[in-house]
């Protein structure tokens, strides 16, 4: 997966015509570092006009969703962008985590039953809901055994989500103006667990270099008090997962690896046509509510996420130093205005969506010390 054409120009591409400005400066200052990094040009933020007809490597901010804007972007396979394609929308999303309430429930189009069986043994006990008509009865079989969580499949950085503990509570929900829009745009309900430690495991391919990672990822709150993403922590090693597997791991994170293998296996399983040069997943560890330990991969991020600039860091010292074996790279989030510290590398500075400030900056140490 090398863009070993040295007339590519590196694009970056804010997917959403509203991205908010720090979705979309994110975007270019990833861009222009992997420009330097792969020694090729930054052509800035994708044009339609000014971009055709140009061979590119494309940074999107989402996962490409369908053929036409694929063709478009002048993408074809996983060597033409940092990032993800899929055919059908809710193939990106928490969706694809969990199996339907039953065969009469409904599908999306393009729907794969096989992936939620591959996957059965590394998720948490779950189900998706894309109809009105199909979330009671969901949530009626879920409750039995304890609280669950309700996550809307396209809301990111745990916003959105909320914790039922009754059907009365479910019923309300169903009661609210939006709740037709809500279930049929999709929504995960999903056994809610404590003491919760969610654990990033993922590859990225990009130029000849292959990156394999874990390690976790915390909350922190933005402006308006709202728990959010916080940044993460990673290990980051060159190659593939056994030569992370090679390294002194708890056992806590080698089933996080394991698990996250199983999962990104069964997406090339059940959905062929989708591909993806970073492969980025969430699993999460804690209690459920008889106090028994679970271990569960909860999404999927084949698109430039929260982690995206810590890969980059971790690349540019793998570049930098071709011997070396891993390095910890950390990626941080705070929406606090304060000095950057002084061994840190400042992605991003400014307003964010829901607050006046957004702090993002990367630091990086070595593995051994």
């Amino acid at each position: 997966m090398t863009p070993t054409n040295r007339k590519k120009l590196v694009v970056a591409h804010s997917v959403r015509p509203d991205a908010p400005q720090h979705e979309v400066e994110t975007n270019r200052a990833l861009a222009r570092w992997l420009a330097h990094i792969l020694g090729l040009k930054f052509g800035g933020s994708y044009d339609r006009e000014r971009h055709s007809g140009r061979d590119l490597y494309l940074l999107p901010t989402q996962t490409l969703v369908g053929a036409a804007a694929a063709r478009q972007l002048g993408v074809s396979g996983p060597e033409d962008l940092w990032g993800g394609y899929v055919e059908h929308d809710f193939i990106c999303t928490k969706a694809i985590s969990h199996g339907l309430r039953n065969k009469n429930a409904h599908a999306p189009q393009g729907w794969s039953p096989l992936f939620s069986e591959r996957v059965r043994s590394v998720v948490l006990d779950g189900l998706s809901v894309f109809s009105l008509d199909d979330a009671r009865p969901a949530a009626e079989h879920l409750l039995y055994s304890g609280p669950i969580r309700l996550k809307p499949i396209h809301a990111c950085a745990g916003r959105g989500q909320e914790v039922i503990n009754s059907l009365d509570q479910f019923d309300a929900v169903l009661a609210r103006p939006d709740a037709q829009t809500l279930f049929t745009e999709g929504v995960v309900l999903e056994q809610d667990l404590t003491d919760v430690v969610t654990h990033s495991v993922g590859q990225s391919f990009i130029g000849d270099k292959v990156l394999s990672y874990c390690g976790d990822q915390y909350l922190t709150k933005d402006g308006q008090g709202e728990q959010v993403y916080g940044g993460s922590n990673l290990l980051v090693v060159q190659g593939n997962y056994d030569d992370l597997l090679e390294l002194d791991l708890p056992d806590e994170v080698r089933l996080a690896i394991r698990q996250a293998q199983v999962f990104d296996n069964a997406a090339d399983e059940a959905y062929p046509g989708f591909y993806a040069s970073r492969r980025n997943y969430d699993i999460a560890q804690g209690l459920d509510t008889n106090g028994r330990q679970r271990s569960g991969v909860l999404e999927q991020s084949w698109r430039m996420g929260g982690a995206s600039s810590a890969e980059v860091a971790a690349l540019q010292s793998f570049v930098n130093h071709p011997g070396m074996r891993a390095i910890r790279v950390s990626s941080v989030e705070t929406y606090i205005d304060q000095a950057l510290p002084s061994d840190a590398i400042e992605v991003y500075r400014g307003p964010a969506q829901n607050s006046e400030f957004l702090l993002k900056y990367v630091t990086v140490q070595s593995y051994d010390g």
